[in-house]
């Protein structure tokens, strides 16, 4: 099949591609960075250089695709990330009518099904509700759980204070997901027939703050690594002292509210897919070479 794929190859594009070139499939990847280029064709892609803030260029290249996969890229110059996300959405949805593709996979995320209180993840359930406007187009919404690559934000505070302190904690449950099982859920998906409307969750691991912290100290050498449970107040307040500016604080706030409270998860429960092959324990590996090459 003819499948095109935006976001370039970031964390879930790098090994989709290869993934779906195995697979037998033509691809198209669209990339704002020229330099990519090389790279993508050596993946055995086509490259198109362009942004999806180009409707004319989305309608071109998603035109005579089988299937379109869509996900909006992180921009956090952006002035308002939810007007970003709404307005993406909006042109992935003129290209997909303008093009007549009949088939999208969407990458999402867990908590799209709230309609407030969840930061960022608002903008996903922005996308979900323009998509799903369109007619006879058959759509998947992927919605993983939160990337392990998200503690890798945690690394200064603690290498710097010696330990994890954010408004989730203690024995608050997270679900993880690795990039490499989103993309195998991906292509698995794509491989599937496509129906109206359909949810996927994508899962690698689930465990508590403090089980995440004990898997990590043991690889930096910090058995006793804790983390620690805090107010939304003094979450907040400490993304202003570190320079962060109030909406997006106050967008990170809302997200690790949403996990300690379980609102992110109580629809993936009852929808609980099976996991994915990266646990916790193997990311933890990934997270000390990254962690330790910084202190090098």
């Amino acid at each position: 099949m003819k499948i095109v794929v935006t976001g370039s190859i970031g964390h879930i594009g790098k090994p989709l591609v290869p993934r779906l070139v195995a697979n037998g499939h033509q691809l198209t990847v669209i990339t704002s960075k020229q330099q990519n280029a090389p790279v993508i064709e050596a993946m055995g892609a086509k490259a198109v250089t362009g942004s999806v803030e180009d409707v004319n260029l989305l309608t071109d290249t998603f035109s005579g695709a089988d299937i379109v996969y869509t996900m909006v890229p992180s921009f956090y110059g952006a002035a308002d990330l939810l007007e970003f996300y709404r307005s993406v959405g909006e042109n992935y949805a003129e290209a997909i009518r303008q093009s007549g593709v009949k088939r999208v996979i969407n990458l999402s995320s867990f908590g799209a099904h709230l309609s407030k209180g969840t930061g960022v993840i608002l903008g996903a359930h922005y996308v979900e509700e323009i998509l799903d406007e369109l007619e006879n187009v058959q759509i998947t919404h992927m919605r993983p759980t939160s990337f392990y690559y998200n503690l890798l934000s945690f690394a200064d505070m603690i290498r710097n204070q010696g330990f994890i302190a954010i408004n989730c904690g203690g024995n608050d449950l997270i679900q993880l997901v690795h990039p490499d099982d989103i993309a195998a859920a991906i292509a698995d998906e794509a491989a599937q027939p496509g129906t109206h409307r359909k949810i996927r969750y994508v899962m690698s691991d689930e465990r508590t703050c403090s089980e995440i912290a004990a898997a990590i100290g043991k690889e930096i050498g910090k058995p006793d690594l804790e983390w620690r449970l805090i107010s939304d107040e003094e979450a907040r307040n400490r993304y202003l002292q570190a320079g962060v500016p109030p909406l997006l604080a106050q967008y990170l706030t809302e997200i690790y509210s949403s996990l300690h409270n379980g609102k992110l998860a109580e629809d993936l429960v009852h929808h609980r897919p099976e996991y994915g092959k990266i646990k916790l324990e193997d990311y933890a590996r990934e997270f000390a070479v990254i962690y330790n090459g910084k202190n090098n």
